[in-house]
This record gives C-alpha cells, structure tokens and sequence, in this order.
C-alpha cells in the first residue's frame, strides 16, 4: 500500500547505491533512477550529490529520509493493524540474529513461525552482537536477537534463553590439558576466540576481569568471526576455544571435542531480544511471544 519510490529511495540512501538498492529491491537500475528523479521532480530539491562513482545525501535528503523512516514504519503497521482486525498476520518481518543465535538456535524456530504464519515475509539478517544493534539503530531490520553483556540506552531489551560458553579443546590435543584448570592456568595455554564485538567474547573477557585477567595478557592465537570457524580452526591446532554449549553438542556426543571446566570462572550469559525503545507492536511483537512460547524446545 505504501508508494514504492519512498522504499526505493530508503534503499539508496543506506546504501548510498543505486546498484546496490537495485540488488536489494529486485528491481531494475534504470527504474531505481526513475523512481529517485520521480521524488526530486515533485518536491522539486535534489536528493543526492553525485561526485564521480559516489553519492551522497543533501539536506533535503536527510530530511526526506528522516520522514520516510516513520511513513514506512507506520505503513507497516497499519498493515499488521487492519489485518489484526481478521485474526490475519500478514506483512514483512525482517529479524538480525547474532551469529551463535542464528546458527544454532532460530533455525527450527523460523521453520516453525513460517509454518504458522504463512502471509508473513521473513528476513533474516546474520552478524555479530554489535553489528546487529547498529542495524536496529539504522532501521535496517525491525528485531534483533543479541548475546553478550552489553547494553545500549536507546534500545529495549527482553531476555529470551539462557546460555553457557564453555572452553572446548579437540580430543587427543598435545597440549597437557586436564578435565579442570584454574583461571590464571589459561594465561599459559593458547586460545583461538571469537572476534570484537561479538557477544561471546564479552562474556568471556567479564568472567576473566572478575579474577583480575585482562584478555591482553592471554596467548590468543586467532580472532575468528563464527563458532564454525573455532570448531575447524581446533580441529588442526592444539588450543583451547571457547564457543557456547549450544554450538558443539554434535562434536561432543562424537567424541571430538571435549570441555576443560575453568575452577570457579562463570561464563553463564542471556540470548535477547533487542528493540528500539516504544516499539513494541506488530510482527516483531508477535514473533518475540511466538519464540518466548516455543523457547522450552530450543
């Protein structure tokens, strides 16, 4: 129902690319400058800068932007509102799930949601904890699922599952290497971890500062962006990992990793949802009760 040329418009100016929103769109670069000389015609103010191969947004088009973020927000839900009214839900949800969540936790439950609710257009985005709060923030997405400690005042929190990393070495290892080892035996022993700004490198690194560790002082051979690559990369190397249980209960039940218990060291850490604050409605709302009634599964 809402024009087109203001979604048209949104997708350019954050990617500050006509191909790029051509791509995202599904629709053709020519129509992509249509639609875009389509607004400046009307409003009569050029909406972007070209210099060479880059654009950039005038003021006008900060400004157009500013109210097309809100007009595409309340269309949506209208939408989900009028629809509502016949016991429908129909419209599009885009979700941004952190890495382990989205690996090893929303697939059966997304399966189950489309199942359910079939009129629904689902996206999935994938990143780490940080990345997808930044997407929330640009409105890139309409709810997050995060992990970690952190907290940004601009967005609302609601915790969803509860989670524990463990550190994880492969079977057979060289390394001399116990079933049990104190906090301060880690400083000796090298480490592959996830990458900055991931949600399980914040948990570790605030269980390591309760018994005066900085991270720093650690042998960290590798920072990798995904569990998977941890799980590989300790296939080949003697190191010890730290990833969440959740990711290698396969590995564990085969026989090819094993967990080493750090004496007192705590790595418990909450899976959450992550919304901008005073929206709280629509499909985002009905996915978060839908997720919370089936998290016993999970």
């Amino acid at each position: 129902m809402s024009d087109f040329r203001l979604k048209v418009f949104q997708s350019v100016a954050k990617n500050l690319s006509f191909t790029k929103a051509s791509q995202e769109l599904f629709v053709s670069q020519p129509a992509i400058t249509k639609h875009i000389q389509e607004l400046e015609t009307t409003y009569q103010t050029r909406l972007f800068d070209r210099q060479g191969s880059k654009i950039y947004l005038t003021e006008s088009g900060k400004l157009l932007l500013e109210h097309c973020e809100r007009i595409l927000e309340d269309y949506k839900r209208l939408e989900y509102e009028m629809h509502l009214l016949h016991n429908e839900y129909t419209g599009e949800l885009r979700l941004g799930a952190s890495t382990t969540v989205a690996q090893y936790v929303l697939p059966p439950l997304l399966a189950n949601f489309i199942s359910k609710f079939p009129q629904v257009s689902l996206s999935l985005m994938n990143g780490n904890s940080r990345e997808i709060e930044i997407a929330l923030q640009e409105h890139r997405i309409d709810l997050g699922l995060v992990e970690g400690v952190f907290r940004l005042p601009n967005l609302k929190y609601t915790t969803f599952l509860e989670d524990e990393l463990v550190t994880v070495i492969r079977t057979g290892s060289k390394l001399s290497v116990g079933d049990e080892i104190t906090p301060n035996e880690l400083r000796n022993l090298p480490l592959v971890l996830r990458e900055r700004g991931s949600g399980t490198l914040d948990v570790f690194e605030r269980a390591l500062l309760q018994h005066n560790i900085k991270l720093s002082s650690l042998q960290v051979l590798m920072y990798l962006g995904s569990t998977e690559s941890i799980k590989l990369f300790l296939e080949h190397t003697d190191c010890l990992g730290v990833v969440s249980i959740r990711s290698i209960s396969r590995e564990l039940c085969a026989g090819q990793l094993r967990v080493v218990e750090i004496k007192g060291m705590s790595m418990l850490r909450d899976f959450s949802f992550a919304q901008p604050q005073g929206q709280e409605s629509g499909l985002a709302q009905v996915f978060m009760q839908f997720a919370t009634h089936h998290n016993q599964k999970l």
